[in-house]
């Protein structure tokens, strides 16, 4: 692709300008390294010699950085932005140091929102977002699961079907909305407003209907989200974890022991649902899916938050199904079942191994029996 006699610019450029051709979702840029692509989940070394120092990275880079945003990108050990090239593409980066070297990670976001069709998410996800006026709905999940893009699809359906004004806050802002039936402002951080805690303190006297929290990643974030979210507003925000049952853990650890019977309080009062992701690679290549594990609030789930009985949450899940809750194992069942993904594939991913090599043979069970019955016939 290059042998770095471009300019550092104008290889990164370069760079960048070949992802949506290769389906690229990522770059890498290493000291000591070639670049790398992330294609369909996997890495792949792009053919040129090594990034040769951190001089040559912050050359790469220096187009890309805000001009607000500069002395910083000098002086800290990590910043996250977000930037458009020539070719319409947004990319958010985060440049890092390790070992005293500058690197970065910058991840290619679509410039079209996806819908919940789109992005293969169950009807309980758009029809949570369309019966919710206020309270919390949490997105949580791994990294590179599809949180954002899941936030953008619900954020979207309110642009398009509901008269709200929404604020967000971003680090750094990924999609960008235009104003359809609701009017949207959105705040970057570094940029707009200089933390979370300094966005989320005024963010109340914006007169927002629908607050967006990038991602819940402090006690002061969380505390400001269920304020919100027991005031009247409908706030959505992430969080960096793998279940339900991980998510009640990881808000009471931004909190002292002491709070806790307050802090379950709150959340028993205005949580709405818990929606979690898993993306799996399918067997068409270069597709991924998600599978899905729903919770939503009813009285026994309020009860079991108070009660600290948070170990239930899988059982009630599975019990409720009929309300639209969703258990990973259905969620990994339907996929096998659709031929999207392989069945060892979702073993792989599977948080109760057992359990869905159950439900695997229920299926084909019924199947053959239904098929024995109409040749019967």
């Amino acid at each position: 692709m290059s042998d770095q006699t471009d300019p550092p610019n104008e290889t990164m450029q370069k760079l960048l300008a070949t992802m949506p051709q290769l389906g690229a979702s990522d770059l890498h840029i290493k000291v000591g390294y070639a670049p790398h692509y992330r294609i369909a989940g996997h890495l792949r070394k792009v053919d040129m010699p090594p990034i040769p120092n951190t001089n040559y990275v912050e050359q790469m880079l220096q187009d890309l950085v805000p001009e607000e945003r500069r002395d910083e990108f000098q002086s800290s050990t990590d910043i996250d932005f977000s930037a458009r090239v020539d070719t319409g593409d947004r990319f958010r980066i985060n440049v890092y140091r390790s070992a005293g070297e500058m690197h970065a990670a910058l991840r290619r976001v679509q410039s079209t929102i996806p819908s919940f069709d789109e992005l293969t998410l169950p009807p309980v996800y758009r029809d949570t977002i369309s019966k919710s006026a206020e309270g919390l709905i949490l997105i949580s999940g791994v990294t590179g699961c599809g949180k954002s893009s899941t936030l953008a699809a619900m954020l979207e359906f309110i642009n398009q079907n509901r008269s709200m004004h929404v604020v967000t806050i971003e680090d750094p802002i990924e999609y960008m909305f235009k104003p359809k039936k609701s009017i949207i402002a959105q705040r970057e951080i570094g940029i707009d407003v200089a933390n979370y805690t300094d966005a989320l303190r005024y963010v109340v006297r914006q007169d927002p209907d629908c607050i967006l929290i990038g991602e819940m990643r402090d006690r002061e974030t969380m505390s400001a989200a269920l304020q919100a979210a027991e005031t009247g507003h409908l706030v959505l925000g992430s969080l960096h974890v793998a279940d339900a049952t991980q998510t009640f853990a990881r808000i009471l650890e931004f909190f002292p022991r002491s709070e806790h019977s307050f802090i379950r309080s709150s959340i028993a009062n205005s949580l709405k649902a818990i929606m979690c992701q898993r993306l799996l690679p399918g067997i068409e290549k270069g597709t991924r899916f998600p599978a899905t594990e729903v919770l939503l609030n009813n009285s026994t789930v309020k009860d079991k938050i108070v009660r600290e009985e948070d170990e239930d949450m899988p059982a009630i899940i599975a019990q409720c199904e009929e309300e639209g809750m969703r258990p990973f194992t259905t969620s990994l069942c339907e996929l096998i079942e659709g031929e999207k993904v392989h069945y060892d594939t979702a073993m792989d991913f599977a948080p109760n191994r057992e359990a869905l090599a159950s439900s695997v043979k229920g299926i084909k069970t019924a199947t053959q029996s239904m098929v024995g019955k109409l040749r019967g016939k």
